[in-house]
């Protein structure tokens, strides 16, 4: 399959090594041209701007951090709407908001283009294993053509049915709830330190029983360590999805009270220096909280 592939951040580098590893002919664009380099030398094609990404493409991935992003690169000069072909596929594999994938879903429809929203699970070590959890949601065609490469980036498919903003919705709430779970387990940890134990035991306690998955093994044994400057997904960005589920739940006219609580907590991590250190860095706002070192 011929692929363009934009925004090669953390994830999209493993991300685009598995398209690339699979067979396909892939070129790449990155704004930061040098984190292209390691793709130029395993043989992808890296191009100088979003329009060169796109001539003679099946598919274009864009894994982009933010909605002022993709919307510069959808909806902006030479961008998406402008230089995609009728009929080609933009697949959008970042988290966005549920308003702003409404937005770039009726742009591409508008110009007959078509739109899949496929947002993933996981930190980058599993993007570039090809074990992400991936949504996709979008016109059924369009989903099963791009099927082979979710495939070869994650370990499991989630179909999210025929609308693009579904997608958004469920990766919304899935880091909200992994957020406040994080944060918990921060309180756990601090709560046993203050009786003097030592947290890998209630670590082990934890993911053993009542936590016995790899999001909870991951992060509490991030926090356990301390190991901040392991970043798979920065605080910065956390407060970016923190917001989202906030935005999200006003739109919907309901309350998330546990968000406000996830959101002071990145913003005192931030404030205190944290924000490119792994979002499991609340844990170390918690214990600020509770008087520990």
């Amino acid at each position: 399959m011929k692929v363009g592939f934009i925004g090669l951040g953390r994830m999209g580098q493993g991300m685009a090594r598995r398209v690339l590893d699979a067979g396909n002919d892939l070129i790449v664009y990155n704004r930061t041209a040098a984190k292209a380099e390691d793709l130029r030398a395993a043989g992808a094609t890296v191009v100088e701007n979003v329009a060169a990404a796109v001539v003679d493409r099946d598919v274009v991935i864009t894994m982009i951090t933010d909605d002022n992003a993709l919307t510069s690169i959808a909806g902006g000069e030479g961008g998406l709407i402008d230089t995609l072909s009728a009929g080609q596929i933009h697949l959008a594999m970042g988290t966005h908001s549920v308003e702003m994938t409404r937005a770039i879903t009726a742009m591409h429809v508008e110009a007959n283009q078509i739109f899949v929203a496929a947002p993933v699970l996981g930190r980058p070590d599993r993007a570039a294993a090809g074990e992400l959890g991936i949504m996709p949601a979008g016109p059924a065609d369009a989903v099963a053509q791009v099927m082979p490469l979710l495939e070869v980036m994650g370990r499991r498919i989630f179909p999210a049915g025929d609308s693009p903003d579904a997608a958004a919705a469920i990766k919304i709430a899935h880091n909200f709830v992994l957020g406040c779970a994080i944060g918990v387990m921060g309180e756990g940890v601090s709560l046993v330190r203050k009786y003097g134990v030592e947290p890998l035991v209630l670590h082990e306690v934890l993911t053993e029983g009542i936590f016995g998955s790899p999001a909870y093994q991951i992060y509490g044994d991030i926090i356990v360590r301390e190991a901040y400057d392991d970043v798979g997904f920065s605080t910065l960005i956390g407060l970016k999805d923190a917001n989202l589920a906030l935005a999200a739940a006003e739109a919907a006219q309901m309350p998330l009270p546990s968000a406000n609580v996830w959101r002071d907590r990145l913003l005192g991590a931030i404030a205190h220096g944290d924000g490119d250190r792994d979002w499991a860095v609340v844990a170390r706002e918690q214990a600020r909280a509770s008087g520990l070192e």
